[in-house]
């Protein structure tokens, strides 16, 4: 019979005591230990098993889990007979950021603490050993009241009284780290929250005499300058190194052995859906949550896109120019991306560099390195998988999604179907001046801007109709055709122009007039006459622009 699956277990002893869905990656101790690393960050997007394997790593080195050996009975650590040796020896100290989200630095500042304040009441029984007056003292005064400095040191002086107690340097364990950083860059009380965390890990990790070893994890890695400057011990594992590529997420033999256990069979559609991942070369990786998801139920979903706010990278694709539009264009038609790079966060270049961007997307798992050249900082990228497109065909839906903005793109599009070329003057030119504020409308090609904009107001259309973007027709290369998937729908051509006046263009009427010229004489409308869309149920468009000024022209068979 088929083990259960619990949804969202993130606990290692519970789902062994109950004999749960679970996926040997207890190898991945075994590695770091060996590794001789004093402090390790490895960051992995989310939902990719990183607070279940720190817990794992809790629970075998944790004296509270000595007594406990059924645990890891048949798993591969137990391969490891030296490190074997060890479990239920090293005190460990874990802490978590996950939830520290708050709204403004003093309500994250108060949430630091009160972790702080926690982890001390797990072992206030180390009260009973010989303290001394100050040490006594320093141990009742962390409360919530504590001051800055003092919240700082405290996980220092908890390693202390841990490591004379045990006669062992404990492991300090800390779960994603970057949240507070997240969140305070979001809620702009960035510089405040970096100058509180770096004192901190400065403390914990780096000039701590009590200190084993260290284990964090992420999703991204904020540069050094930003926030690890004291820290020259820190070994950082990101998605592009070869250390631990099998530890976090599933493998397809993996994959596939679960699909067997639970009588699942379509594996070319996992693959397509849910592979894709890449760690350090290794590929055929797939996100945990996603497919423990599939598994309960049986059917396809953005389980993993939908686990968590987009915010953060919905709000910086939605700020960005042009240019990283028409890219993230090419990406959603399958294409591939070459950048330099760099796998350090600064977010403060998250707004200005599309590098920094990039870096971002990838490190949270919706775009993959196909390749890297890391001397160069050359990086070859690509959307992950289908999970991921169709999350981002519906980060670019909600771009539109606004009220007012929202129905006058609704109204744009019944107007495009219909031919109504004044409703569609009228609409177009109203969203320009309500959304473009954002955009920048005046770069070197305001054509690709206005194509990639309007492509996102077509996403909606996508089930009654392929959308097709620079592709060859008669003798040339249209900008967008809309081929009807029912030849109920009319097929659609638009050309984009922007006036240029050393062309003899004095309005935007001759733009227009020129853009409808080039789709007749290059004859656009080849390729959905072959497609068997009858000549009077063919729209072709001309849209011309000066900055925020929008005129468009044609209709049916371009009059």
């Amino acid at each position: 019979m088929p083990r259960t699956i619990p949804i969202g277990r993130q606990n290692f002893s519970s789902l062994r005591e109950e004999d749960s869905f679970y996926v040997d990656k207890t190898h991945f101790i075994s590695e770091w230990w060996n590794s001789g690393d004093d402090v390790t960050l490895v960051t992995r997007p989310r939902r990719f098993g990183k607070t279940l394997m720190l817990d794992t790593v809790r629970t075998f080195f944790s004296p509270e889990f000595k007594d406990r050996p059924e645990l890891f009975a048949g798993l591969s650590i137990e391969r490891d007979e030296k490190l074997m040796a060890l479990r239920g020896t090293v005190p460990v100290i874990f802490l978590s950021f996950a939830n520290i989200k708050g709204r403004n630095y003093a309500e994250t500042l108060e949430s630091l603490k009160a972790l702080v304040v926690g982890v001390y009441n797990d072992f206030r029984w180390l009260a009973d050993d010989a303290f001394s007056d100050t040490e006594k003292e320093q141990f009742s005064s962390v409360r919530l009241s504590m001051s800055d400095p003092a919240a700082q040191r405290a996980v220092q002086e908890l390693s202390k009284y841990l490591c004379r107690h045990y006669g062992v340097k404990p492991i300090i364990l800390l779960d994603e780290y970057d949240t507070p950083m997240h969140e305070a860059w979001l809620a702009g009380y960035w510089d405040e929250i970096v100058d509180f965390l770096r004192g901190f890990f400065n403390s914990t990790f780096k000039t701590n005499p009590y200190l084993g070893r260290g284990l964090m994890t992420g999703i991204t890695r904020v540069s050094k300058e930003s926030l690890f400057s004291d820290l020259n011990n820190l070994e950082v594992v990101t998605s592009t190194s070869a250390r631990y590529a099998d530890c976090f997420g599933f493998t397809e033999a993996e994959v596939f052995a679960a699909m067997d256990e639970y009588g699942l069979a379509d594996k070319a559609g996992v693959k397509e859906w849910y592979d894709g991942f890449i760690f350090g070369g290794k590929r055929d990786i797939y996100n945990p949550w996603s497919i423990i998801k599939y598994l309960r139920s049986g059917e396809f979903d953005t389980y993993w896109a939908d686990t968590s706010s987009n915010s953060l990278v919905g709000n910086l694709l939605r700020e960005a120019d042009q240019t990283v539009k028409i890219q993230l264009e090419d990406l959603l038609k399958g294409g591939s991306l070459s950048a330099w790079l760099d796998e350090q966060i600064v977010f403060s270049q998250l707004n200005s560099k599309p590098g920094a961007l990039w870096s971002l997307l990838i490190a949270s798992g919706y775009l993959k390195v196909l390749s890297c050249d890391k001397s160069r900082k050359l990086y070859e990228f690509a959307l992950t998988n289908h999970e991921v497109k169709v999350m981002m065909e519906s980060l670019i839906a909600e771009w539109f999604s606004y009220d007012a903005v929202a129905s006058s793109s609704r109204n744009f599009r019944a107007a495009l179907l219909s031919g109504d070329v004044p409703i569609m003057n009228t609409l177009m030119n109203r969203i320009a001046m309500e959304t473009f504020s954002q955009f920048d409308v005046t770069g070197h090609e305001p054509e690709r801007f206005y194509h990639g904009f309007v492509l996102g107001l077509l996403v909606d259309l996508k089930e009654r109709y392929v959308l097709e973007s620079n592709r060859e027709s008669g003798y040339g290369r249209y900008d967008v055709m809309l081929v009807p998937r029912s030849m109920k729908d009319p097929g659609i051509v638009i050309e984009f122009k922007s006036i240029t006046p050393e062309y003899g263009e004095k309005s935007l009427e001759d733009t227009v007039a020129a853009a409808l010229e080039q789709i007749r004489e290059k004859n656009y409308a080849a390729e959905l006459s072959a497609r068997g869309v009858p000549q009077d149920r063919i729209y072709a468009y001309g849209m011309a622009f000066q900055g925020k000024k929008v005129l468009v022209g044609g209709g049916r068979s371009g009059k």
